[in-house]
């Protein structure tokens, strides 16, 4: 049997031969599971062939094992984490008032940049328009052509018609079917903020639905959080470019 040599004196003593001084023993345990495995196990050890057989017998040897030696080598720096300079967010939140609108879809989109100048200051950031109303609402749809909120409004009565099946008539016929639409359309919006103005698309605009025959004015809550721009400055009015 080989021998591994190491520097580390055994727990034995002197008393260990030449041959194992300086190595530990550490028992290993083979399981053999059948006959051929053990008899060439035996003749491995010396034994005579078929003196070994028992099945599934569990067969003990011990083999030297050297100490390895400490490692010396120091573990590699852990590299520092580099911070990088987040601009602080920004919030800002208006209350707006728009006149009264008939009833019909209407894009707001220009008021709305008109009564927040605050906006061109923002780099990026998100915007919540929220309506103070139960018989309005808002939307995001085209903004070019005008038969587009005159279609939707017709849409919107056939879905919600007016009548007397409703139980709720306390301000007229046109009551009930306005809370309907109302919570059909939502009271609310959630707009991307880039270099000052919605990031809307081309033919995007933000509509105001009004339900009531006399809603009288609405009110909006508009909430902007972001990154303000680096220098300080504004970018122009979206209106304007």
């Amino acid at each position: 049997m080989a021998t591994l040599r190491v520097t580390r004196p055994c727990a034995h003593g002197p008393a260990c031969s030449p041959s194992t001084a300086g190595l530990r023993p550490v028992p290993v345990y083979n399981h053999f599971v059948g006959r051929d495995k053990v008899q060439d196990s035996a003749r491995q050890l010396g034994a005579a062939p078929g003196s070994l057989w028992a099945p599934r017998r569990i067969a003990r040897t011990r083999i030297l094992v050297g100490a390895s030696s400490p490692s010396t080598s120091s573990p590699a720096p852990i590299p520092e984490a580099t911070s990088t300079s987040i601009p602080p967010t920004q919030w800002v939140q208006k209350t707006i008032t728009l006149p009264q609108f008939p009833r019909g879809c209407h894009v707001i989109t220009r008021r709305i940049y008109e009564a927040l100048p605050e906006l061109g200051s923002f780099e990026v950031g998100l915007a919540n328009i929220f309506i103070l109303h139960t018989s309005a609402s808002l939307t995001i749809n085209e903004n070019a052509s005008p038969e587009v909120p005159l279609d939707l409004n017709d849409a919107l009565n056939r879905l919600a018609p007016e009548g007397p099946h409703y139980r709720h008539d306390d301000e007229g016929s046109d009551d009930m079917p306005a809370h309907i639409k109302s919570s059909l359309m939502g009271p609310s919006l959630t707009v991307p903020v880039a270099k000052g103005r919605f990031a809307l698309g081309t033919w995007q605009g933000i509509y105001l639905n009004e339900h009531r025959n006399m809603g009288g004015s609405r009110s909006l809550v508009i909430t902007v959080q972001g990154q303000m721009r680096p220098d300080g400055r504004k970018y122009s009015p979206a209106w304007h470019a």
